[in-house]
């Protein structure tokens, strides 16, 4: 039975992912550990946070619609990599040794926290966000980009914490520099990975589902509201929390295992 300080924690986290998934992605960082700390078994944990954050990321898509019309040949290109790489990481989760996951689940925290990291030094690079994409996409980088995308699938599949900012990197390797449109289709790709791997996930029963419908709804409004406030919100001090937030559970984590 849920109580009302779980209930509270378990939205709380699932709002605040939803936020963090429209505006960068990592959204896991928040909810695996949440689930965690309620005393969910990892892998348990990772399934539940998947089914729950998808609806979000469908209401933030909505947000981000009209750039993601817009950009229609990049759905074709990546949809298919996306798929059977989430494909196959849901498989590889579900045939981990619980143990063993649990034994990686601080390290791949930590690396999704570096991966935030590593956003924000090659923003301070990037002389602008906006303007269109520079130079032709030649089909060589076409198939870099597919292979890259299916190697991101499938970590995405398997825990998924920072595939946002895996994504808006191939984005940006495309040559896409309107950040409203690399969220759009890093969300879209996001759900198409999701939806295979929270499909299997379902399948093998692996969701606590009162967890997850109450992680749902949080999830859902953080998402569109994170979408509709990108444009205002200062990106700089939500990537530095979530930088603060991804170390700070890495070691609650570790501290678990001593």
């Amino acid at each position: 039975m849920l109580s009302p300080l779980h209930i509270a924690a378990l939205v709380a986290a699932s709002a605040g992912a939803g936020v963090m998934n429209a505006l960068a992605g990592g959204g896991t960082i928040v909810t695996f550990p949440t689930l965690i700390l309620l005393g969910v078994p990892s892998i348990q944990a990772n399934a539940t946070s998947t089914v729950a954050l998808l609806p979000g990321a469908a209401a933030s898509m909505a947000g981000y619609r009209a750039e993601v019309a817009s950009h229609r040949e990049w759905l074709k290109t990546l949809f298919l990599p996306s798929l059977v790489g989430g494909a196959i990481g849901s498989v590889l989760l579900l045939r981990t040794p619980e143990k063993v996951f649990a034994h990686l689940a601080p390290y791949l925290v930590l690396f999704a926290t570096l991966l935030f990291l590593l956003q924000v030094v090659l923003a301070r690079r990037s002389p602008s966000d906006d303007g269109p994409a520079d130079g032709p996409r030649s089909a060589t980088r076409w198939a870099g980009a597919s292979i890259y995308q299916l190697g991101v699938a499938v970590y995405g599949g398997y825990f998924g914490a920072g595939i946002g900012i895996l994504m808006l990197v191939v984005l940006g390797f495309l040559g896409l520099k309107d950040i409203h449109a690399m969220n759009g289709l890093k969300n879209f790709f996001g759900i198409t990975i999701n939806v295979v791997a929270a499909a299997y996930f379902v399948f093998k029963g692996a969701v606590v589902w009162p967890l997850a419908l109450v992680m749902i709804v949080g999830a859902t409004v953080g998402g569109y509201a994170g979408a509709r406030f990108a444009r205002r919100i200062g990106k700089e001090k939500a990537r530095a929390a979530v930088i603060v937030i991804g170390f700070a559970v890495t070691a609650i984590l570790l501290l678990q295992q001593a």
